[in-house]
């Protein structure tokens, strides 16, 4: 009995003891941990807000880390230990800059506290300011303005023709007449109205005809304004088209026997090599079809990669190698170049094959 009563007083002691313990620390306790900016405009700038807390502990207590989310939420805090009973902050400001829409932020707090990991967030909805006539044109093509100073026609088909056209601003107190250098063949460019009037709009009318060019994939050319009578290479507007074939007309049958492209791989990773040196791989295309297969056009992503195919027509089950060289010349660090093979293979047209290498510099 006696040492049962020994047990129990030492039971007694320990928990004391360990509550004792837990008085000693800091606590961090908020007024909220959450507050809400509600809807605001755009233009009224940077939104802040207070978070308040006392330290209800027994020990200063220290603010180890306040970070937010995201760089559009910044805070500051109390940086000195805040004493038992006292009071500290944690600022929080919101940037509602190019960010119109609704918004819930994070803001993380690391502490001394007996809860050391706190996390307070901000919400609100940014209603969006109007934009300035700079901000929706923000492209500046001599004295006019555009949304952009290039027109992206994504898919054309071989003997498609398309029409596109590019909306201008002259956003100057004087009229602004257009013309053009003369344009590839494949390009039907005019100004609509050849004369823009002072705050007034035009448009760039763009026809492609895809079947002037006879070849296939990404294509990208560029057509030369003359404004007011001068001419400026600066002065431009970028034209680009993907060019496939018109698989279109082919029967059930066509399609059954159609070729059809296999590569014995599409990734190759020639490893270290030295800054200067040329290396070389060989990728080999089968025709797994039933009729020839074509390749149509091959392209590099640069002028360091050249390649070679033996042959251009492939017979059914027949391999031909796909010869890759990579020069290393004036290059250095990681390197990632891309092959674009297209064929007549109506299911999968267009094939990107990679090569890769980590070039050193020596002495």
């Amino acid at each position: 009995m006696k040492n049962f009563f020994i047990f129990l007083v030492l039971i007694s002691f320990v928990a004391g003891t360990s509550g004792e313990a837990q008085t000693v620390k800091a606590k961090i306790d908020f007024e909220t941990l959450e507050h809400d900016f509600g809807t605001f405009k755009e233009e009224d700038g940077s939104q802040t807000y207070n978070f308040k807390f006392v330290n209800n502990g027994a020990s200063p207590l220290i603010l180890n880390n306040v970070r937010a989310a995201c760089g559009c939420t910044t805070p500051q805090w109390t940086k000195a230990p805040v004493a038992p009973g006292q009071e500290g902050f944690i600022k929080v400001s919101y940037n509602p800059r190019n960010r119109p829409g609704p918004f819930n932020k994070t803001v993380s707090v690391t502490s001394n506290s007996e809860k050391p990991n706190t996390i307070l967030r901000i919400k609100g909805v940014v209603e969006q300011r109007e934009k300035t006539l700079a901000e929706q044109y923000p492209r500046q093509i001599g004295p006019l303005r555009a949304k952009n100073n290039h027109i992206s026609i994504v898919k054309i088909t071989e003997n498609e023709v398309r029409t596109e056209e590019l909306e201008l601003i002259n956003d100057t107190d004087e009229p602004v007449s257009l013309a053009f250098k003369t344009p590839p063949k494949h390009l039907t460019v005019k100004a609509v109205p050849e004369t823009i009037p002072a705050k007034g709009k035009g448009k760039v009318v763009v026809t492609y005809d895809a079947k002037e060019l006879n070849t296939y994939g990404f294509m990208m050319h560029r057509i030369y304004l003359n404004i007011n009578g001068e001419s400026n290479y600066r002065n431009s507007i970028g034209i680009s088209a993907t060019i496939e074939e018109d698989f279109s007309a082919l029967t059930a049958e066509e399609l059954a026997n159609a070729p059809v492209v296999a590569f014995n791989e599409k990734v190759h990773d020639f490893g270290d090599i030295n800054q200067g040196d040329e290396v070389e791989y060989t990728f080999n295309i089968k025709n797994e079809g039933q009729r020839d297969l074509i390749i149509r056009r091959v392209k590099t992503s640069c002028g360091c990669t050249a390649v070679t195919p033996e042959k251009k027509i492939i017979s059914k089950n027949e391999v031909v190698p796909l010869k890759v060289k990579f020069s290393s010349k004036g290059k250095r660090g990681r390197q990632n170049k891309s092959i674009t093979v297209i064929t007549n293979d109506p299911k999968n047209p267009t094939t990107i094959l990679r090569v890769s290498t980590n070039i050193k510099v020596t002495g």
